[in-house]
């Protein structure tokens, strides 16, 4: 059989998570130099790929361009897929230690960062999250509804998911259609009413989180014309000397962007989107039956804490907006799992560069790894995903050849399957994801689109039935 990590014993590796971290992590595990690695892939969703796929805008197709690299890896030797199984259900992680030398957990940030301001329960006040899944067709949302009839709408936040809500509802329905956006979405978004729109910001322009490109597209919506306040954009004397004792290039181009949009006019564009800055919603008013009707607003000002950083805090100025619907993208949370530790004030599984630690002990747990949102919490792109996963990657060789890894009694790779089958007989292979794949771009290919997404996992289940009895599922290739 040989020494573990040659090709008869092969390291055998769980991932938790198909996302980008988790492909990531795949890809350096497979990479390794003189060593033998498997890696099995395991998602509760049927499709892979994570927020490429169910976060990203339906409008940046270009960014969704990654999931060829990450299909790529799937094709690699050594390589499987296990989607329509969930952790906690299917398997828990002491039955997974069965199977795997080392386990990583690439499971995102799943949770909003709660507002708590009066009214945040009101009719019509959603996060952010429900409204991407949404159009973005993920199974789990594609039930919910929001109030399009609404003509004020309010996105709270400054990074670039607020952005991409914003832009989606800015958005003319023929740009839409060119897009992969769910169907149902785009007979929703075709009747919107929403003619007026804000960001709305807590600090200055100066520490707005959104890139350039995000904040680049909004200046050249179709049917939009996007605007800003000069009291708001100019920077305070502490927001000055920021900036220029950074020496960012980027920030600077980002802050020319922005002014850019002060005192603009309609140009006979039928919606408008207004991005304020210093401003905090204090509290969302309801009428009788309990809708969001009004949205009360602090005006802000920046002050340097103890470390130097600048900080917003509200002055005597108050202000209110009409306002109907509301979009809160202020932050996200990771989710606990079962017999795995968590630190819940920062949301994330606690670890030391990615190998996760005991919480009383500080100790590590040999064989249980993180990386992504997870791991450091929601920052970054999805680039960033790829340094974070390497230096996880490398831990975890590390300690494999030092021997500080899980000891599994089930090695055999077909086990796995076996066991996951028995408790989940719709279990989904990477083999059956093209098939879907493959009829996604068909279906698009028909209506000029990139793709026309499956938003139940009924629907995928019945594709994947019909195609296997007619066992044509070497075509899907």
């Amino acid at each position: 059989m040989g020494g573990l990590g040659t090709v008869g014993n092969p390291v055998r590796i769980g991932i938790v998570g198909s996302g980008p971290a988790g492909f990531y992590a795949a890809d350096f595990l497979l990479r390794a130099k003189n060593l033998a690695v498997h890696v099995d892939m395991f998602d509760r969703l049927l499709t892979p790929f994570g927020l490429v796929r169910a976060g990203v805008a339906p409008d940046h197709q270009k960014i969704k361009s990654v999931t060829k690299m990450f299909d790529r890896v799937a094709r690699r030797p050594g390589f499987r897929f296990f989607g329509n199984v969930t952790l906690g259900k299917h398997i828990n992680v002491p039955e997974l230690a069965d199977f795997y030398h080392a386990l990583i957990y690439a499971t995102g940030a799943q949770t909003d960062r709660n507002l708590p301001i009066p009214g945040i329960e009101l009719i019509n006040s959603h996060t952010a999250t429900e409204f991407v899944a949404w159009y973005n067709g993920h199974p789990d949302f594609k039930d919910r509804e929001f109030d399009l009839s609404q003509e004020n709408v309010a996105v709270i936040g400054m990074g670039n998911v607020a952005v991409d809500v914003a832009r989606i509802l800015a958005h003319s329905h023929e740009r839409l259609a060119e897009t992969d956006i769910a169907d149902h979405a785009l007979e929703a978004l075709k009747d919107s009413k929403v003619r007026n729109i804000y960001i709305l910001g807590r600090r200055g322009p100066a520490q707005a989180a959104f890139t350039v490109p995000e904040i680049r597209e909004l200046g050249k919506l179709e049917e939009c014309q996007t605007v800003a306040l000069s009291s708001e954009v100019q920077l305070d004397p502490l927001s000055q000397l920021e900036v220029e004792q950074s020496g960012n290039k980027t920030l600077t181009t980002k802050l020319q962007i922005i002014d850019s949009f002060v005192d603009q006019t309609s140009q006979g564009k039928p919606k408008r989107l207004t991005i304020r800055f210093l401003v905090s919603p204090t509290e969302l008013i309801g009428n009788t039956e309990g809708r969001i009707v009004k949205m009360r607003l602090s005006q802000n000002e920046l002050y340097a804490d103890d470390q130097g950083n600048l900080r917003s805090r509200s002055t005597d100025h108050h202000e209110e907006l009409d306002i109907g619907l509301v979009f809160r993208s202020i932050g996200y949370y990771g989710v606990p799992l079962s017999y795995v530790p968590f630190r819940d004030d920062w949301g994330i599984i606690p670890n030391e560069a990615g190998r996760i630690e005991d919480m009383d002990t500080g100790r590590q747990i040999e064989g249980h790894y993180v990386v992504g949102w997870i791991k450091r919490g929601p920052t970054g792109v999805i680039g960033t995903n790829r340094p974070d996963a390497k230096e996880t990657v490398e831990l975890l060789l590390n300690d494999v050849m030092a021997a500080k890894h899980l000891h599994p009694v089930r090695t055999q790779p077909e086990q796995i399957v076996a066991e996951l089958r028995t408790r989940q007989p719709d279990l989904i292979t990477y083999e059956d994801w093209l098939c879907l794949d493959a009829e996604e771009i068909r279906r698009g290919a028909a209506q000029g689109r990139p793709r026309v997404k499956f938003t139940s996992s009924e629907a995928m289940l019945a594709v994947l039935k019909a195609q296997r009895s007619s066992q044509d599922l070497a075509a899907c290739e």
